[in-house]
Parts: C-alpha cells; sequence; structure tokens
C-alpha cells in the first residue's frame, strides 16, 4: 500500500484523483491539499463525498508532504509545481504533475506560450511525458511525470499511427476539438458562467492555444521531425468530454485496411485506446467517466485527405485517469487498477 498525496485536491482534475483513488486497492490518501479550502472538511466542499471523506484540507507545503507520502499528485495551475520542486524533495518522492510545467522540453517555448518564468528549467529533461501508450517504458523508470494535457491526449492519440507509420504530412494537419466547460477549471470566470456558455457554442484560443505547441512537440517526435499544425478548441455546453476531428493529407493513396493495421499496431493490446468499428465516429457519451480514448478514422478520397476522430472524458483519460494510470506503471501495479470503471450512460 502506498502513501499519496494530492496538492489541489478541490479542483476538477483532484476531485477526480480523489474519487479514483478511493475505490484503488494499492493506494491510500493522507494529504488533501487545497490552498483556497485550507482546515475545512473536505466533504464540505464536494458533498458527494459525505461520510466518504472525513479528512481536512491541508495546505501545499510540499516538503513537508514529501516526507509523508511515496507520491504526490499536482492538479494545480501552471508554474506551481515548478515553483516547488527541488532536489531533495525528488530524492524522497514521486510527483506526477498535471499542469504544463514539464510537457514541454524547450523552456523558450513553455515561457512564450504560457507568460510565465519556468521556476525550475533543471528538471525539464529528467521529466517524462506521460502519455502511456508511447512512453511506457521510460515511465517505469521516472521520479517526475508530466501528464499531458487533455485536449493533448485525445489529439495525438487520434493521430499517432498516421503520423508514425508515414502516412500523411504531418505539417497538413488541423485539429478541430471541443470540449466541454469543466476543462476550463473550477475558478470562477465570466466566460464560463451558466447563461454565458448554455445554448451557445464558440472558438476560442485560435492560434494561440497552449496545447499547440504540446501536439507539435510530441507528434513531432513521431514524425522525426519538427511540425506546424493548426489547433483550433471549441467550448460546448456540457460538463466534461472532448472530441477531437482532425484532418490530415495523405501521402500516397491507402485503403482503409492500410490505415486501420497502422492503427491496430500501436493500440491493439492498449487497455484504454478502443479502435472503433469501420465507419463508427466516436461520441463523447461513450466514454463520459471512463479512462478510454475512442479512436477511428474515415479516408475521403475525394480529397485525398483523412480525417482522424476521438472522443475521452478530459478529466479522466484526459487528466486524473492518465494521472492513476501513470503511477500504475511507476509503481508496478495492474495498469488499470482503480480505472476499470465502465462508462457512464446515458
Amino acid at each position: 500500500m502506498i502513501k499519496v498525496g494530492i496538492i489541489g485536491s478541490t479542483g476538477y482534475a483532484g476531485q477526480e484523483i480523489v474519487r479514483i483513488l478511493l475505490g484503488h486497492k494499492e493506494a491510500e490518501i493522507v494529504w488533501y491539499g487545497s490552498r483556497s479550502f485550507i482546515d475545512q472538511k473536505y466533504y464540505q466542499v464536494y458533498g458527494n463525498m459525505f461520510q466518504i471523506v472525513d479528512a481536512k484540507c491541508m495546505d501545499d507545503n510540499m516538503e513537508e508532504l514529501a516526507s509523508q507520502v511515496d507520491v504526490i499528485f499536482t492538479a494545480t495551475p501552471q508554474g506551481l509545481c515548478g515553483s516547488l520542486v527541488n532536489e531533495e524533495i525528488l530524492s524522497k518522492v514521486k510527483i506526477i504533475d498535471l499542469s504544463a510545467d514539464f510537457r514541454i522540453k524547450d523552456v523558450a517555448t513553455y515561457e512564450k506560450w504560457y507568460k510565465i518564468e519556468h521556476k525550475s528549467p533543471q528538471f525539464i529533461d529528467e521529466a517524462v511525458y506521460g502519455l502511456c501508450e508511447i512512453n511506457r517504458e521510460d515511465i517505469k523508470k521516472c521520479r517526475l511525470l508530466a501528464n499531458p494535457g487533455c485536449y493533448t491526449t485525445c489529439s495525438i492519440i487520434s493521430l499517432y499511427p498516421l503520423v508514425k507509420e508515414g502516412l500523411v504530412d504531418a505539417n497538413s494537419i488541423i485539429v478541430d476539438a471541443k470540449s466541454g466547460t469543466s476543462g476550463a477549471g473550477r475558478g470562477a470566470k465570466i466566460a464560463n458562467l451558466y447563461c454565458e456558455v448554455n445554448e451557445s457554442i464558440k472558438a476560442y484560443g485560435v492560434t494561440t492555444h497552449r496545447h499547440t505547441p504540446e501536439i507539435e512537440e510530441q507528434l513531432g517526435y513521431a514524425n522525426g521531425s519538427p511540425i506546424v499544425i493548426n489547433f483550433t478548441p471549441h467550448l460546448v455546453p456540457m460538463n466534461r468530454g472532448i472530441l477531437v476531428t482532425a484532418y490530415a493529407n495523405l501521402k500516397e493513396k491507402v485503403d482503409y485496411d492500410t490505415v486501420r493495421a497502422a492503427y491496430d499496431k500501436y493500440y491493439a493490446n492498449e487497455r484504454f485506446i478502443r479502435v472503433l468499428d469501420k465507419d463508427v465516429c466516436p461520441e463523447t457519451r461513450w466514454v463520459e467517466g471512463s479512462n478510454y480514448v475512442d479512436v477511428n478514422f474515415k479516408i475521403d478520397e475525394r480529397t485525398n485527405r483523412v480525417i482522424a476522430m476521438g472522443a475521452l472524458d478530459n478529466l479522466v483519460k484526459g487528466a486524473a485517469g492518465q494521472a492513476v494510470q501513470n503511477m500504475n506503471i511507476m509503481f508496478g501495479f495492474d495498469e488499470a487498477e482503480g480505472l476499470r470503471m465502465a462508462p457512464v450512460f446515458p
């Protein structure tokens, strides 16, 4: 049994980590960190935890926390984990960071897109990008893990086989993505109020969304050289879920079986990636509340393009579920421990 601390346990992703780990056979939460609710009972913040979690919320003292637990989840805004981590802490405990602080390998790129100074660039090269299905072997050995972004996870998984197998011109990729409002976090923002979001859909972060360089960097590794893409996210009036529709030019004429073979090569044995049957398009409701990613593709012979599609729950496989999956890999547990919940339907 390992001991777990969560900094940012009262945010949406943090609360999902709590929910998942309460059903985990190998982990015990001993620190519910929350700067906004220190000394309040956790169930007073989330009523669904009444008579389930009686613990009080603690602060974000990572140095003290590192002496009490085996792993720390930091489900916090960008910049916090980078400002807290140091060599002494990493010598005692593993850290799984759900922010972007260690996802991007180039410090200048991180600071350009996130508009903040990186406080611990000395750890960037060491940090492992936690896309389980691609970096599993490195994850097993790491002590600092950068949990991928939600849009990024869905986009990369949807496109990876096409890029890795050289079936598409990676610089022709256009990603159109849509997310529920929980992706913006729990903080109060006028743009996310019910009356602002309900019965509406809008693009945002057009040409400037922070997940763009993350997607480019990871797909660039698959491509064997850097790439530039178009990524446009949209906000839709639902609580959770991400749907990606991505377009890319095929390098040559291919048939369905060839492309399907590429997806099966990488995903046939993956526990949480489901390549759907031919002509079935992913839907967010099929993955809600689960750690699954549903993917599929269509070939447009008229334009010689392929359309890759993916759907996931942004709070589970896009954040907390993937973080727990990474924890399982890091500690040698069954990769699906705590994550076997079926999607919620309808």
